[in-house]
């Protein structure tokens, strides 16, 4: 069934760059826009700024990039009230720890100070196009559907939805059928005793418990037998800036389409409950774990993998796997693992992650093929399903977001849409402000 209506809306003002998400990588793009002079406006359909590093209560920020780029800049604002934090450094690389909470005020206040406007509580839900140029987005606000006109737009919304209203081509999960990572709600626990407590990075962490045994081993017996939910086969354990606190990364839903709102809410419901079990299984069998408490929970789904938006150039697995250096790269040594959590089942799915090489993020993968004026920065860049699964993680997100950020405003100086704008400009700027590219 299907219904048509029309209805007169009110126009707001016409912008520089709209930027769609206040996630990691939309704040990477609103701030690097507005400092080349851009008139930025954001629009973010949850009630704050931060995505997964506030309301996904996803920590640690994971991933790295070259030196100078606005991770730098925002992970030291996430650390000036813990100068005394010890990194941990593991098979993932390093730990960046997030205070969730702090984070909101932090990162309010670098948008705030940029001269970013920000509409909260406002979601896109169609697009203003003629022929194939993207001139604007309708919003749903708290007043009604509104209009937005901009010269550019930024899809930092994760699962490509300007991208997708556009008409742009995508994909969905891998290649051989489509299936997506898992779903997870990433909580907090605290009241750990620190005496004997564990840490736990992930599946092909080696530590052990007390009486020898490994502990993913452990995790996995434990999930066979009912012990915990079923696929969730590993239990990860990580620090944050208190002592007693553990954040944890364990809860599953495997076979949910995160697009569909349904679906969103079936998985809330079923990962809401495995919360209750992940934490009775480490009460019981984890030493340093008997009286812990939860403490927060994220506010969000988190969803890994929805859309890719097809591209000028796809990252392709060769160049996470082989570190691949380009010319025209915007953001240069990458670094993650191909970090690919099961779609079927438990675990990973090729046994463990893999390990990648640092490697290089064209301008091409954030230029969506068929539509002008439009931009894509953070998960839903144009890549493979293996090549997603590293550069997904919040470091990359915000390093591919102040290129994108940077292309927009650029891009509206030299009159020029953003595909006819030459990667070396974007490059130029990046270096200027000290990036290593």
């Amino acid at each position: 069934m299907k219904y048509s209506y029309s209805k007169e809306t009110e126009c707001l003002n016409e912008v520089d760059v709209l930027v769609v998400g206040a996630g990691p990588a939309g704040i990477g793009a609103a701030v690097a826009a507005a400092r080349q002079g851009a008139d930025v406006l954001v629009i973010e359909r949850y009630g704050t700024v931060g995505g997964n590093l506030t309301l996904g209560n996803v920590s640690p920020i994971l991933g790295r990039v070259s030196e100078g780029t606005i991770y730098d800049e925002i992970i030291e604002l996430l650390a000036q009230n813990h100068k005394d934090e010890i990194p941990v450094e593991t098979r993932n690389g390093k730990e960046i720890h997030i205070d969730s909470e702090e984070a909101k005020g932090i990162l309010t206040d670098l948008l705030f100070r940029n001269n970013v406007r920000v509409m909260l509580q406002t979601s896109v839900c169609d697009v203003i196009k003629e022929n194939n140029i993207l001139k604007g987005v309708v919003v749903t606000t708290p007043c009604g559907i509104k209009a937005i006109t901009a010269k550019r737009v930024i899809d930092a919304t994760g699962d490509g939805t300007v991208a997708f209203l556009a008409g742009c081509e995508y994909k969905i999960g891998r290649e051989s059928d489509g299936k997506t990572q898992p779903t997870t709600v990433e909580f907090t626990i605290n009241n750990v005793d620190e005496s004997r407590a564990i840490m736990c990075f992930g599946g092909s962490d080696p530590v052990k418990l007390p009486n020898g045994k490994k502990y993913s081993e452990f995790c996995k017996e434990c999930e066979q037998n009912g012990i915990l939910p079923r696929n969730v086969s590993i239990v990860r354990l990580h620090r944050t800036f208190y002592q007693g606190e553990r954040n944890v990364n364990a809860t599953q839903l495997n076979g949910i389409d995160s697009l569909d709102p349904i679906e969103l809410f079936k998985a809330e419901a079923e990962l809401r409950k495995q919360i209750n079990s992940v934490i009775a299984f480490l009460r019981n069998h984890i030493p340093g774990y008997e009286n812990c408490m939860l403490k927060t929970t994220a506010d969000t789904l988190g969803v890994r993998e929805t859309r890719r938006i097809i591209g000028e150039y796809i990252m392709c697995d060769d160049d996470v796997e082989q570190g691949k250096h380009y010319d025209d790269a915007v953001v240069h040594n990458a670094w993650f693992l191909i970090d690919i959590h099961n779609p079927s089942g438990g675990g990973q799915a090729e046994g463990h992650s893999k390990m990648a090489e640092p490697y290089d993020i064209r301008y091409g993968a954030l230029v969506p093929l068929g539509v002008e004026n439009l931009l894509t920065a953070g998960r839903c860049i144009s890549g493979t399903h293996r090549a997603h699964a590293s550069y997904r993680v919040m470091a990359i997100c915000m390093a591919t977001g102040e290129a994108a950020g940077i292309a927009a405003a650029l891009s509206i100086q030299e009159n020029k849409c953003p595909r006819e704008l030459s990667a070396e400009k974007i490059r130029g700027v990046l270096r200027e402000k000290g990036v290593q590219i």
